[in-house]
């Protein structure tokens, strides 16, 4: 009976010991020793101690005097760790909570920045990575928001960097085009690749892979015997690219993408069904 007594005794013992220990850990510091970590933390390089600071300051003082403050430094944090996707969430939250404030403009281009570099990522630091041919749904999401920026915040300081960041996009959209094109082209699907040239031509005129694109809606039209199309398009060549090497010296179109197909157009229209065999 005593014995059990003891045991019992000794585990109330362990446990209050182990309470005590948990609060001990959990002990709540006061607003400004959080923030002041924090800064001190971003102000070293040690993003990860900054990030666990400013958790703990909007947990314990949501709507204390460094709140605002901290949301921002947040976001800045986790955009340093490489954390993009809680970069980005984290401005939403900004933005959601700040609609009126002064540092709106510096939310939302984060909120840009984090998008134009999450579809590449760590692996691109280290690996060879096309990034036209990945997927663009955040870059699109990031020209949005960079194009929001623009027009909500004109003479934000901001402006200047969003806005060669939206040629950047516009020019990585274009670039995965012709890489869609160049894909078409070895599956001989020559309309399918003069569509992708054609709609660079027409939704990204001012982008480099204007050339690459005429080169090929020329050769594609020539292949389909549609050759109205294929002289408007060599005369566009000449006009803007009138140094390109797909002309000769004498300005005629010598460049051919196509030379090592021999696909008749009947067999290139039926997909391969009719016409070569």
């Amino acid at each position: 009976m005593r014995s059990g007594l003891r045991l019992l005794l000794l585990s109330t013992l362990i446990v209050l010991v182990s309470g005590c220990a948990t609060t001990k850990e959990e002990e709540v510091l006061p607003e400004e020793t959080y923030y002041e970590n924090a800064r001190q933390a971003m102000n070293s390089g040690n993003f990860n101690e900054a990030e666990d600071n400013l958790d703990a300051l909007e947990t314990y003082y949501p709507f204390g005097r460094y709140a605002e403050q901290a949301q921002l430094d947040l976001i800045y944090a986790r955009y340093q760790n490489l954390d993009l996707e809680g970069a980005r969430a984290a401005a939403d939250r900004f933005l959601r909570l700040n609609p009126q404030s002064d540092h709106a403009d510096y939310a939302l281009y984060m909120r840009g920045l984090a998008s134009y570099n999450l579809d590449i990522g760590l692996a691109a630091r280290y690996f060879p990575i096309d990034v036209a041919a990945r997927d663009p749904g955040e870059q699109l999401q990031a020209f949005r928001d960079f194009s929001e920026l623009l027009s909500r915040y004109p003479n934000s300081k901001y402006v200047a960097d969003a806005r060669q960041r939206m040629i950047a996009i516009r020019n990585r959209m274009a670039e995965l085009e012709i890489h869609a094109a160049r894909y078409y082209i070895k599956r001989q699907a020559y309309v399918a690749a003069n569509n992708r040239g054609r709609y660079v031509l027409e939704n990204y005129p001012s982008s480099p892979s204007v050339e690459e694109a005429l080169v090929i809606m020329i050769e594609t039209y020539q292949f389909l015997d549609l050759k109205k199309a294929a002289r408007d398009s060599i005369a566009l060549l000449k006009t803007n690219f009138p140094d390109s090497d797909a002309l000769n010296e004498d300005g005629e179109f010598v460049a051919d993408l196509l030379k090592e197909e021999n696909r008749s157009l009947t067999n290139v229209v039926t997909f391969g069904l009719m016409g070569d065999e």
